[in-house]
């Protein structure tokens, strides 16, 4: 959906000045209802960190649950789950939660997207963790709910695996999309970690067209369209052309970092039929030890690393969804 008409244009400033919003919206034609985007900042340190919220309103009810999408080691917030493919309608994860009555929040940690550039460190996991515990207070205040649903994706889902031990209060569902939890015999955390001493020389790697191809090409590339990657392109490389190299330091020689046995929520795992970040065998031995009887392993065929970016991105959605709309026990 295309972004149109400017809605309002608010700023409201947190008690202590530890949280910034900036809130233009625009809205999609969804029938009588519409689609909102809602744009806000956060505060971590010197750190200003850019949030995006999409919600339907006109549809009845003012609150919804919330669902928080955390970004993985290269692209962005935006970019990753609300991307508007040119030819190609219904790319944008944030759309299809928000119809399916969610308030859709994600965020670009620092270093990323529109957030801060330059901040001194390389976006590791416990730096994006603390990014993600720096917004939620924006959340919360926005919203009044003191609990979200939290999906990660690839190092997205270390770092919300990590903010879930760390805020177990905090978070009602946890999806681990694209998930490392060893990555021992997994081929692209192989080549990491034979890589490691040029991702610890800078705190940067450069961010090309070519790089954002690769992402899409490298396990199964019949899983993608072709006008795909490069919208994915064209957004990230108006922002900068630099990734942190934090999260590739950390799922190279810093695993595990997430342990099962203190997540206490109910628990989805989304395993690619093709994905070089993790095995199979370490991801099962991952949901086994996990303690809430609700968990759920869903691998799905057609799909490879970037699931939501793909062309069987429908059936990711649908299982993801009945994760999150699972009735609660009785």
């Amino acid at each position: 959906m295309d972004h149109t008409d400017s809605l309002l244009n608010r700023r409201a400033l947190l008690a202590g000045g530890a949280v910034l919003a900036s809130a233009p919206a625009f809205a999609a034609d969804a029938g009588a209802a519409k689609i909102v985007a809602e744009e806000y900042w956060a505060q971590n340190g010197a750190a200003k960190l850019y949030m995006y919220r999409k919600r339907v309103v006109g549809d009845g009810p003012d609150t919804k649950p919330v669902l928080f999408l955390a970004h993985g080691s290269t692209f962005s917030g935006r970019g990753g789950f609300d991307l508007q493919v040119p030819g190609l309608p219904e790319y944008s994860f944030m759309d299809e939660f928000a119809k399916r009555g969610f308030d859709v929040w994600t965020m670009d940690f620092q270093n990323y997207g529109k957030s801060s550039r330059n901040t001194g460190n390389n976006s590791d996991i416990m730096t994006g963790v603390s990014d993600l515990e720096a917004a939620m207070p924006m959340v919360e205040k926005v919203t009044g709910q003191k609990k979200i649903m939290l999906k990660g994706q690839s190092a997205g889902a270390i770092r919300s695996g990590v903010f879930t031990m760390r805020n177990p209060d905090k978070v009602e569902r946890l999806i681990l999309d694209a998930f490392t939890w060893t990555g021992e015999g997994a081929p692209e955390i192989m080549r990491r970690r034979k890589d490691v001493a040029i991702y610890q020389a800078s705190p940067t790697r450069p961010l090309t067209r070519a790089s954002l191809r690769g992402i899409f090409s490298r396990d199964d590339p019949s899983t993608f369209e072709a006008p795909v990657p490069d919208a994915l392109a064209d957004y990230e490389l108006a922002l900068g052309n630099t990734a942190p190299t934090g999260t590739y330091i950390d799922m190279a020689i810093h695993m595990p970092m997430v342990d099962p046995t203190k997540i206490q929520c109910p628990v989805m795992m989304h395993r690619a039929a093709t994905d070089g970040n993790a095995t199979d065998a370490e991801l099962l031995e991952f949901f086994g030890k996990l303690p809430n009887p609700d968990k759920w392993f869903c691998k799905l065929s057609g799909i490879a690393h970037v699931a939501v970016l793909g062309k069987n991105r429908r059936r990711v959605w649908h299982a993801m969804g009945a994760f999150l709309t699972l009735p609660g026990l009785a």
